[in-house]
């Protein structure tokens, strides 16, 4: 959860890095730091806390140079102090990183026999001394980058500056996303484009294995063996409003209401009302391939694994095909009956989470046909997948997903269609009753967020308790999944979703009259049992919010 930031260019650097750092506080952070690059002499300041902190650390202190590095940390290794935060520095280079070094005890006991001493508990100073390490050996700045990334296990996205290439900044990825920003003269690097799409929608994706080297008004990429690589820039359509709050209060409110956009956006030009189909050629699957398949794949975490969950309810039903739900930290580490005549979609807002991605790795590997359900143009999934089906939800900033996951659903509705209809499950009436419920999804959301006093109120009643159960059947078991989650996410309150027939296994023995019960309860073939749940809650004294 870790922002990377950097710049090269004509500008004072300091004030861009903050800037941009600011763009990045949604991801959550604990510590902060930037350090600029002037006449042979590298700057470093870091905090604490918040970035206000650190803003007060420097605030009419001198930090000139053109070039410089920022970073918020999520602390992974050693406590969240000033200590612990980034940059770090090695002798004459400085580096910030992301991710997560694997082998860095066995390499932190090397280097300290070679006299290296640590000030911090990080895995991340491992890596700065690393690499200064192969400069005290003769070898120049980047070959001793690659060279220290070859010792490295685990996964990583770095920026280091160096005093000894004053102009030049190198960075490098392995499992963490790094993008470059292409300016006017200017040049950036982000972990996130949030971060610098005020300044550039022109973005090159750096892949694993790459290390990326800027000086001189130029950019290098190459792999770690110092072959170059030629990348060319992805224009990125988001604009920078897109990234601002627009007069919400906070960006997780905005994100709500632009559900109806989002699922429109998601729609458009996908579906065909008059003949009841879908229309997805991205996919590159061809109808005799979705006729055959035997069994589908969806690979997701945290909230995508949600929407994955009503992904294989809408098509298990609609198009009468087996469908595997897996969280991709456990698909990656297990012996799947995986084979090369399966379909994987790989599901991830992003198109970076780095379970999902192992997943769809190992489909790859195995020869079956990979789609990357995503939200990200360019990322890591959608370059390495087979076929692809974007949301179109925009960014995203709010750290609990919302309108990400409206356009999963969405797509998942599109794909439901399109498989049922090829498959011969669904006939021409039933899609286009189906494309008429599409259509009408926007509409209903609207309606729902006119209800938003009403909501602020419920909320008011019971803002307070410490516990919360989320309760649904059927297409609203994931659904109640979610709302526990948002509601642990949001609030730091515990609560839990459960399947409502399994309330009696479990959860009845916790229900009392400090336990607000939401309760999914629309009115379809399961309205009378969700209403014999109702009854067992309040027999127990329990607080039902029915929706």
């Amino acid at each position: 959860m870790c922002g990377i930031v950097g710049y090269v260019g004509e500008q004072q650097a300091s004030p861009l890095l903050m800037d941009s750092l600011k763009r990045l506080e949604y991801r959550g952070y604990d510590s902060a730091g930037i350090a600029t690059l002037h006449e042979e002499n590298i700057t470093v300041w870091r905090s604490s806390g918040k970035l206000t902190n650190l803003q007060n650390v420097i605030a009419g202190a001198p930090m000139p140079g053109t070039v410089g590095i920022g970073h918020t940390r999520w602390a992974t290794h050693g406590e969240p102090t000033e200590a612990n935060a980034h940059p770090h520095r090695s002798g004459h280079l400085v580096l910030v990183h992301n991710g997560i070094i694997e082998n860095y005890v066995e390499l932190k006991h090397d280097l300290a026999g070679d006299g290296y001493e640590f000030q911090s508990e990080t895995d991340s100073e491992v890596v700065a001394h690393l690499i200064h390490r192969w400069m005290a050996k003769g070898h120049g700045f980047q070959e001793s980058v690659r060279l220290g990334l070859k010792d490295l296990a685990g996964s990583y996205a770095i920026v280091l500056l160096s005093e000894d290439a004053p102009g030049m900044l190198v960075a490098a990825r392995a499992g963490c996303p790094l993008v470059v920003g292409l300016g006017d003269g200017d040049f950036f690097i982000a972990s996130d484009i949030p971060a610098i799409l005020h300044h550039t929608r022109k973005i090159i994706f750096l892949d694993d294995g790459e290390t990326c080297t800027v000086a001189n008004n130029q950019i290098t990429i190459t792999d770690l063996d110092g072959i170059t690589r030629e990348k060319t820039p992805t224009h990125i359509d988001w604009t920078p409003g897109m990234a601002e709050k627009e007069g919400y209060r906070h960006f997780m409110l905005k994100e709500i209401h632009e559900q109806p956009q989002v699922v429109l956006h998601t729609l458009m030009g996908r579906y065909n009302p008059e003949h009841g189909d879908a229309v997805l050629p991205d996919l590159r699957l061809n109808p005799d391939t979705i006729r055959n398949l035997t069994r589908l794949w969806l690979v997701a975490c945290g909230t995508s694994w949600h929407s994955a969950l009503i992904g294989k309810y809408l098509i298990e039903t609609m198009a009468k095909l087996p469908v595997h739900v897996e969280l991709g930290s456990e698909f990656r580490h297990r012996d799947s009956l995986l084979n090369k005549d399966d379909v994987v979609i790989g599901v991830s807002q992003s198109g970076e989470t780095a379970d999902t991605l192992a997943g769809t790795r190992e489909a790859t590997a195995r020869g079956a046909h990979v789609i990357a359900l995503c939200n990200s143009v360019g990322s890591t999934m959608t370059r390495e997948a087979d076929g692809i089906l974007y949301t179109h939800a925009g960014p995203e900033i709010g750290v609990a997903s919302t309108k990400a996951f409206m356009g999963q659903v969405t797509a998942f509705y599109l794909l439901a269609l399109l498989l049922g209809r090829t498959r011969g499950a669904m006939t021409p009436e039933d899609g286009v009753a189906w494309c008429s419920h599409l259509a009408g999804i926007a509409p209903h959301i609207e309606h729902i967020l006119a209800t938003e006093p009403e909501i602020e109120r419920i909320a008011g009643k019971y803002y307070r308790d410490s516990d919360a159960l989320y309760l649904g059947r059927g297409l609203n078991f994931p659904i109640a999944l979610e709302g526990a989650l948002k509601l642990k996410e949001i609030s730091y309150i515990h609560a839990e979703g459960y399947a409502a027939g399994e309330m009696k296994h479990g959860p009845i023995a916790l229900i009392d009259r400090q336990m607000p019960v939401v309760v999914l309860a629309p009115r379809d073939h399961l309205y009378d049992k969700m209403v014999t749940a109702v009854r067992e809650v309040k027999a127990r004294n329990g607080l039902v919010v029915a929706i």
